[in-house]
């Protein structure tokens, strides 16, 4: 039987002094309390700035090697790999297989809790080794307190397999540190309520993810400016955006954006491709290719895009 607790000294289980009386303030205050915690959340992530910038360009340089993402967690932390890897290829046009989040608990933990399922070293290192890494592959091991066995079996196996590994926690004396290639640590303090890491350390930790995942994307070629020209049109409202999207880069009308786009095939990069270069689709479609899917590239462009109001839609 244990004779003293792993996780007291933990700055994720720290009690916050400030909130002591917390269940006996009016409501206001609490969100006063909340809204004043929050707002060291931004402090601590800014002081990751640099870090999270190397991990942007771990990430872009493993995908242009046709490698992988994989988010591994548990609890709220598995939740946040679980938001990226799920909106990923629809904002950003990858494959399911590209990003991919594994959750101690499999599915079924997602939507409820499943207590112990985080204790499990093994099958932390199984769900790893399933998906047979590479070097090229980045494991994205997220664990605000950086004990979970679960993702440590999993981070052990990533080692291994020689695949990189990111590891976000907001532990910053973890030492974990010495076995990844990054840590990402924002120091958020205790939370308001203790040991609950779904507040300050969620938030935390999804501007981190947030981060990482879009800040490649962007430098991956998936945008053109700010516009989400690789955006996935399976939907009437991702239609709309896709139209208005080339309202807004070619000044073309709502309903001529729509006569292209179908041309286009619904490829909104091929059809920004298609109009400013006045080629055919094929000819749009190898000239993305040869300028590794940078639309700025295609289209010879090297100053930022100007663009126009977009009508609103009918």
């Amino acid at each position: 039987m244990p004779t003293q607790s792993k996780w007291e000294s933990l700055p994720t289980e720290a009690i916050n002094p400030i909130t002591l009386a917390i269940d006996k303030a009016p409501v206001s205050e609490i969100v006063d309390m909340m809204i004043n915690e929050d707002r060291k959340v931004i402090a601590a992530v800014q002081k990751e700035r640099e870090r999270i910038a190397h991990g942007v360009e771990i990430i872009t340089h493993g995908l242009r090697k046709g490698g992988r993402v994989i988010f591994i967690g548990a609890g709220t932390s598995g939740r946040l790999g679980v938001v990226e890897a799920s909106e990923i290829p629809p904002t950003f046009g990858t494959t399911a297989k590209t990003v991919q989040a594994i959750m101690a608990g499999g599915q079924e933990a997602v939507f409820r809790a499943k207590e112990g399922v985080e204790d499990n070293y093994e099958e932390g290192a199984r769900s790893i080794s399933r998906l047979r890494l590479t070097p090229r592959d980045v494991v994205i091991v997220v664990s605000a307190s950086g004990m979970t066995p679960f993702v440590r079996g999993g981070l052990t196996r990533a080692r291994k397999a020689g695949g990189k590994i990111i590891f976000v926690t907001c532990w910053p004396g973890s030492e974990l540190q010495n076995f990844v290639d990054l840590q990402i640590a924002p120091a958020v303090g205790p939370e308001i309520i203790a040991g609950s890491t779904r507040l300050k350390a969620g938030t935390a930790t999804k501007m981190v993810l947030n981060m990482l995942t879009t800040i490649s994307m962007i430098k991956l070629g998936k945008t053109y400016g700010n516009l989400m020209v690789d955006v996935q049109t399976g939907s009437e409202k991702l239609k709309d955006r896709a139209r208005r999207i080339l309202v807004t880069v070619t000044g073309l009308t709502y309903e001529e954006a729509d006569a292209l786009l179908k041309r286009a095939k619904w490829n909104v990069k091929a059809a920004i491709v298609m109009q400013k270069t006045t080629v055919t689709l094929p000819q749009a479609l190898r000239r993305l290719k040869k300028a590794e899917d940078s639309v700025r590239v295609a289209i010879g462009e090297d100053a930022a895009p100007k663009p126009r109001t977009p009508i609103k839609t009918p």
